[in-house]
């Protein structure tokens, strides 16, 4: 027995849905990466900007020296993001984001007694903030997707 459309099937499963759907997800990762990192900027202390300044997101892996978040497990199609702070001028950001401990300074202030500084989060409470909608967004782009590539 025959199933007739069966060659166009196997076609839209194997290579219009998986196109038509990488294209929907990295627009949506695209806009919840903006949408996390305005968020995040919002948050973090402003003393200089250059902290503010180091929020940012990237294909890929995040520079050298950068703290990330939100780096996705698999690199299917190279849709792979990454969103990070510091790095650079802001060397210091995981310092602000969880604080550092009293201590007695080494070095050129050998003996002299660092009080340390308190937490002041703004990078991982802006990620659980827009996580569940960034899940969100991205199922929808998904399903949206294969739709219009079993419609067509």
């Amino acid at each position: 027995m025959a199933v007739i459309g069966l060659d166009r099937l196997r076609r839209k499963l194997t290579k219009t849905i998986p196109e038509a759907a990488q294209q929907r997800i990295k627009e949506a990762m695209e806009q919840s990466a903006n949408e996390a990192v305005a968020l995040m900027k919002s948050l973090a202390p402003r003393d200089s900007g250059a902290l503010v300044d180091s929020v940012g997101w990237t294909w890929g892996d995040a520079p050298k020296g950068a703290m990330a978040i939100a780096s996705s497990k698999a690199n299917a199609g190279n849709l792979r993001i990454t969103i990070y702070a510091g790095g650079g001028d802001a060397f210091y950001a995981r310092f602000v984001e969880f604080g550092t401990s009293a201590h007695v300074n080494k070095g050129k202030f050998a003996g002299s007694k660092n009080p340390g500084a308190p937490a002041q989060p703004f990078f991982y409470p802006g990620w659980r903030i827009v996580r569940k909608r960034v899940k969100g967004k991205v199922t929808r782009a998904i399903k949206k997707a294969a739709k219009e590539a079993a419609a067509s």
